[in-house]
């Protein structure tokens, strides 16, 4: 069966930081880009980064630019994104995708329906 699992999220204080993680089950990663996304309430789930599976292409939406970093360890199957310098506006529920598709340019990657697996998502909260 294949899963995606979130982890990571939680509570923190405008400024700080968390790391999430997305660790899949029942398929290699290698394979597939992957992306981070999140929805807010009421608002259309974005894209946040999102990291290709072969050449290094990286994703970032202008919001999270210089705060955000996505990474992926292959050998432990597992994508990482760390985020530094949280704000209020980044409270969400955080998803991670996987999409097998191969696409350019680097601004086309984090496009939702290209993503076939999703994991349940892990709630974000910044506040004071």
């Amino acid at each position: 069966q294949l899963q995606l699992v979130e982890s990571g999220g939680g509570l923190v204080q405008p400024g700080g930081s968390l790391r999430l993680s997305c660790a899949a089950s029942g398929f290699t990663l290698d394979y597939y880009s992957i992306g981070w996304f999140r929805q807010a309430p009421g608002k259309e789930r974005e894209g946040v980064s999102c990291i290709s599976s072969s050449d290094g292409k990286i994703y970032y939406a202008d919001s999270v630019k210089g705060r955000f970093t996505i990474s992926r360890d292959n050998a432990k199957n597992t994508v990482y994104l760390q985020m530094n310098s949280l704000k209020p506006e980044d409270t969400a529920v955080y998803y991670c995708a996987a999409d097998s598709g191969w696409r350019t340019p680097v601004q086309a990657m984090c496009v939702i329906p290209d993503y076939e697996y999703w994991g349940q998502g892990t709630q974000v909260t910044v506040s004071s």
